[in-house]
């Protein structure tokens, strides 16, 4: 498995303070000479890991027979002839500010395969196993790592509490990993880990080992004349090991307590409802891109007791995200996706659940410069499959890519020197570009 951000910055650090040094990983590019105007400067992306029902979401179906539609009943939203499922009435309070992709379906059936094509937009290459974490090309976050660096000493790609199987960077690099915090903001005291100064290490004894380390270097430059740049010798790692301990900014982006106890209840008292109230954080602090991984979806079995649990805390969480957001200003650039690797088959299944069905799904888009009160296609009256013209999972990465300002046509090159382009497919969704 590829490393994430974390273990690097353990790596850096712990060669730092005990004197080893880290060989970093190289990439070529291939700059495009397109130049995209962003519309938008961050994304939180919302992962429901298992493969979310579209029926009991976005999608319900009231007017299908019994064992297809269901238990729970359909509710209007905010936009006319709009309907969601009624444990999402908050996010329907709101539907004026959300656009609903209902035409995206893919051929990967299973949860890794699935898993890659949503994460990167990039089919696998041979078949894989249900269970595998496949890595064939970086992931959204690496990608938008690579391109658009966070300020003030911030890894620019974080995932929590933890990366999603096809979240990683590929042959980008593990400089391009995810942070990984999985630490609880939900508990007292809740600080996280790694960024701190290792205990009994003080600040003045880690200011004399930064300058030790930079004083050889410097004579190691000047021994080795042929060296270059002297900013490229410099290792990634122990720098962005520098900047998360220093940086004041970096700090002050994970202290969540400095949230009002009535900001923080409003997202809920759960892990998920701070972990979304952290990343707003970090993208306010300039982070372009967060992952908040939530498990806990493959529903073969008890399907409607599980979501009667899960779903009112994701229509809390989500819908408080992106009004706050809205209150902030901070809509307008920063999107708010929410979707899975698939949806769920449209028949009930003996054990009351609903197995793996990729050919239809429902996906939440908010903010970015996406209209709002929309549906971006439908599906049947069955919900089997969409009606009418499709969207693939390339399509839905390019509408990322070009509305943070990344052309999807770009050229990457691995250190082997294998060219890949970032998306086969630069095509975006046109209702969301709008």
């Amino acid at each position: 498995m590829m490393p994430n951000r974390r273990d690097c910055l353990k790596l850096g650090l712990g060669g730092l303070l005990g004197g080893s040094f880290v060989n970093g990983l190289r990439l070529k590019v291939h700059a495009s000479d397109r130049a995209i105007a962003p519309k938008a400067d961050a994304c939180i992306l919302v992962w429901l890991d298992g493969g979310p029902t579209h029926y009991e979401t976005f999608d319900p179906k009231p007017d299908a027979p019994a064992e297809i539609r269901g238990e729970f009943k359909p509710i209007a939203t905010r936009t006319s002839g709009m309907h969601f499922s009624e444990h999402m009435s908050k996010l329907a309070a709101m539907s004026d500010k959300l656009a609903i992709i209902r035409s995206m379906r893919h051929d990967q059936g299973n949860h890794g395969a699935g898993n890659h094509y949503l994460m990167t937009g990039a089919p696998p290459r041979i078949p894989v196993g249900c269970g595998a974490f496949v890595s064939y090309h970086p992931s959204m976050g690496s990608v938008v790592a690579h391109e658009l660096p966070a300020p003030n000493g911030l890894p620019a790609y974080f995932s929590m509490p933890e990366m999603s199987r096809s979240g990683g960077p590929n042959f980008l690099g593990a400089r391009f990993a995810p942070f990984v915090v999985q630490d609880n903001p939900n508990t007292p005291g809740f600080r996280v880990r790694d960024v701190a100064l290792p205990a009994g290490l003080s600040e003045g004894r880690f200011g004399s080992r930064q300058e030790i380390r930079r004083e050889v270097d410097r004579m190691q430059r000047l021994l080795d004349p042929a060296s270059g740049d002297p900013a490229a010798s410099l290792d990634e790692n122990y720098r962005q090991g520098y900047d998360l301990i220093s940086s004041v900014q970096a700090q002050a982006a994970f202290d969540i307590h400095r949230e009002s106890e009535r900001v923080r209840d409003r997202y809920g008292r759960s892990p998920f409802g701070q972990r979304a109230l952290l990343a707003r954080r970090l993208v306010e602090a300039g982070v372009p891109w967060v992952t908040l991984y939530h498990g806990g979806w493959d529903h073969h079995t008890n399907l409607f007791s599980s979501l009667r649990n899960l779903l009112p805390s994701v229509d809390q969480v989500v819908a408080t995200l992106i009004d706050d957001l809205h209150q902030r200003g901070m809509l307008e650039r920063t999107m708010v996706i929410v979707l899975g690797e698939f949806g769920r088959t449209p028949q009930i299944n003996k054990d009351a659940g609903r197995d793996h069905w990729s050919n239809s799904m429902s996906v939440l888009f908010a903010g970015g410069g996406t209209p709002g009160g929309i549906c971006v296609g439908a599906t049947d009256v069955r919900g089997y499959s969409p009606v009418g013209r499709t969207h693939s999972p390339e399509n839905f990465v390019s509408s990322i890519y070009l509305k943070l300002g990344i052309d999807p046509n770009k050229i990457l090159y691995s250190g082997e020197g294998r060219p890949s382009h970032i998306v086969s497919d630069p095509t975006p969704i046109q209702e969301l570009m709008a």
